[in-house]
C-alpha cells in the first residue's frame, strides 16, 4: 500500500506568510515601544545619579554648586558654536571634571541618543548629551537664572527674584530644573526644520530637579 505524503500547497504557504507578516506588523511597534520605554527608564536612572553626584559635590564644597565657567568656555567646540537657538549654551561638557570623583561619568549619555542627536555638536559635548539650563551662560557676575557657585537655596531665591516668564517662579528646589535631555520645540522659528519638534524621547523629556527627583514632562511642542 502506497502512503501519500502530505505537504503544504502554494495557497496554504502564502496564507501562512501573510499571517506572519500581519503579526509582525502588529508586534514590531510593540517591541519598539518596549525597547524605548526601557531606554527612557535608563535615562531616568542616569539623571538621578547625576543629581546625587551634584548633591555629594555640594556637601563637599560648603553647600555650593560648582562654578566652572572656565570649563564652560573652553570645552569641546567652545561656547555656543552656533547662530540659531538657543541664545545661550546649555550643553554639559564642563561637568566631567567637577563630578568625576563621584562616579557619575558613565551616566552622562541618554541611551536613546541616536540618529539626529548622536553627533550633533549642539547637543553632545565631551561625551555629555544632557542639557543644564541653570549653567548655560558665562557672564560675570553670574546671572540670576544661573547657579554657578551658588548654594541651592541662593539659586532658588535668585530665580524668584528674576521672575522669568520662561522659567517660572519656583517655590523650592523641587521646582528648579537642573538637567534635561535635549529637545527642539516646534514653536521656535530659528530652529532648523530638520530639528524642529524633535526630542530624544517621544512626546517630551526627562527632567532632573535640584532636589534630585526626576520627572517625565510631556511637551506638545515635540513629536
Amino acid at each position: 500500500m502506497r502512503v501519500q505524503k502530505s505537504a503544504f500547497t502554494l495557497i496554504e504557504l502564502l496564507v501562512v506568510i501573510a499571517i506572519i507578516a500581519i503579526l509582525a506588523a502588529i508586534l514590531f511597534p510593540v517591541f519598539a515601544r518596549a525597547k524605548e520605554s526601557a531606554k527612557k527608564t535608563t535615562c531616568t536612572s542616569n539623571l538621578r545619579q547625576i543629581g546625587m553626584a551634584f548633591t555629594l559635590y555640594v556637601g563637599d564644597y560648603d553647600d555650593h554648586l560648582p562654578d566652572r565657567r572656565d570649563l564652560k568656555s573652553t570645552s569641546e567646540g567652545g561656547y555656543r558654536p552656533w547662530t540659531n537657538w538657543p541664545p545661550s549654551d546649555p550643553r554639559g561638557g564642563w561637568i566631567n571634571e567637577p563630578l568625576s570623583p563621584y562616579k557619575a561619568k558613565g551616566t552622562f549619555t541618554c541611551p536613546s541618543t541616536e540618529g539626529l542627536f548622536k553627533a550633533d555638536p549642539q547637543i553632545t559635548q565631551n561625551g555629555v548629551n544632557y542639557w543644564f539650563w541653570r549653567f548655560d551662560q558665562i557672564a560675570d557676575p553670574v546671572p540670576l537664572d544661573n547657579g554657578w557657585g551658588k548654594s541651592p537655596e541662593q539659586l532658588v531665591a535668585d530665580l524668584q527674584t528674576a521672575a522669568s516668564p520662561f522659567i517660572g517662579i519656583p517655590e523650592g528646589q523641587s521646582d528648579v530644573e537642573l538637567a534635561v535631555d535635549p529637545y527642539f520645540p516646534r514653536t521656535v522659528p530659528s530652529i532648523p526644520a530638520a530639528k524642529r519638534g524633535k526630542a530624544i524621547h517621544f512626546g517630551g523629556r526627562n527632567r532632573l530637579f535640584l532636589d534630585t527627583h526626576v520627572k517625565f514632562f510631556r511637551d506638545p511642542r515635540t513629536e
